[in-house]
């Protein structure tokens, strides 16, 4: 039976340990001050928010009969301890920093302190391009989720690590852990945002794998999970059957979802997420048939002035990898190879398939500059990369821009003939 004199002290306990604020903790069910209450021993808990509680920290119930850590209380919690909740509470690096310090000479922890150290280590090794060392952490935060075997930390740890894998070209094992977690978050009967995300990786890796009827149908049915938000799930829902239409070739599906998703977010909400929006928005464009390069102008433009103030630097190099893209598009052959030629190669921080987008751009910029067979070669290869890595559509795009590249060279050659 939980014991009313120390649920407050043991709830506060156990999100510590997650490092949770109190608001990601209450959610959508209880507010922020009934939490507060509950942690100072001033309310009471009902059974049903003792149930509510337990499925948001993802733990048992009876985690909370366990009296608090009297000994981590006195002293002000293990080096571990102090350090994740410093960084949880914190949007400065340097408290990450100091985590990632700490956990590298703790010792025997608390797996879910662990686990939660890990996580906020990943989401910094993510934003800073670091993909190696966050799939690293990824990797171990699936380990100690099967561990542990709470399903919302197996759901998390394999949504998380099927998006990174698919950031770095492994589409094979991401869309295997994306379906495992899909699975999970459904079985499980785990939280909307839950559910959601692992749908939105889901969606991702069908995508790549070139299974777009798959891709499509989950798209519609992530767009339709999520239709009462408005917030940044919605707006990446809506973002990603964006992507999965752009794909098929439905360019006046891509508008639709892609207008509904930039109104959905405002940029004082969530301004990281804004600007990569119009990122994502300004790629698509250029990837349409003809290319909008009105439209994908107007998207860098207005990432390009967000960007400025709270940019990383891989968005930064985002941003001038389409540019380039721009202004081949637009026919501005020597704006393109100056922007592509302004990136620094030796620290490119670009997913496997911008990367390989980035290269397919430096192809056909050579055979504009007159280097043929040196840029159809170059074509070849990527695209038999691509097909190897068992990214299916990204081969079909580059195969596609071969082929017109071909079908151009002879119509011009007829024309001199």
């Amino acid at each position: 039976m939980t014991d009313e004199s120390s649920f407050g002290a043991r709830l506060k306990e156990l999100r510590l340990q997650r490092g949770l604020s109190q608001a990601s903790l209450a959610g959508e069910e209880i507010s922020t001050g009934y939490l507060s209450r509950l942690e100072s021993g001033a309310r009471q808990p009902t059974e049903r928010v003792i149930a509510y509680l337990a499925k948001q920290l993802g733990v048992d119930r009876t985690a909370f009969d366990a009296p608090p850590d009297a000994g981590a209380a006195a002293t002000g919690g293990s080096a571990l301890t102090r350090a994740l909740s410093i960084a949880a509470s914190s949007d400065r690096d340097e408290s990450v920093e100091e985590l990632v310090t700490v956990l590298a000479t703790a010792g025997a922890e608390d797996p879910l302190l662990r686990w939660q150290a890990l996580w906020l280590i990943a989401g910094y090794r993510s934003r800073h391009g670091e993909r190696a060392e966050e799939q690293a952490c990824l990797e171990e935060l699936a380990e100690l989720a099967d561990e542990l075997g709470l399903p919302a930390l197996r759901c998390r740890s394999g949504t998380q690590l099927a998006r990174c894998l698919r950031s770095v070209g492994q589409v094979a094992r991401a869309l295997e852990l994306a379906e495992g977690a899909y699975h999970v978050a459904r079985d499980a009967g785990l939280s909307l945002t839950d559910t959601g995300t692992a749908l939105l990786a889901l969606v991702s890796a069908e995508a790549e794998a070139g299974r777009l009827t798959e891709a499509r149908a989950h798209a519609r049915e992530l767009v339709e999970l999520v239709a009462d938000r408005s917030d940044a799930l919605r707006a990446e829902a809506l973002w990603s059957a964006a992507t999965v239409s752009s794909r098929q070739g439905d360019d006046a599906a891509v508008h639709a979802y892609l207008e509904q998703a930039m109104e959905v977010l405002d940029s004082r909400v969530d301004p990281i997420l804004w600007a990569r929006l119009r990122l994502a928005a300004g790629s698509l464009y250029l990837q349409s048939r003809p290319a909008l390069t009105e439209e994908a102008r107007t998207c860098l433009t207005q990432a390009e002035a967000a960007l400025a103030l709270i940019g990383t630097p891989v968005q930064q190099q985002e941003l001038l990898v389409l540019q380039a893209h721009l202004a081949f598009e637009e026919g501005r052959y020597a704006d393109a190879r100056a922007a592509h030629d302004q990136l620094d190669f030796e620290n490119l921080r670009l997913t496997y398939r911008d990367r390989i987008r980035l290269q397919t751009l430096d192809g056909l910029l050579l055979i504009v500059e007159g280097h043929q067979q040196q840029g159809r070669a170059r074509l070849k290869q990527l695209g038999e990369e691509a097909r190897r890595a068992s990214n299916m559509d990204l081969a079909a795009e580059i195969w596609r821009v071969l082929a017109e590249t071909l079908e151009n060279a002879e119509q011009a050659g007829a024309a001199r003939h």
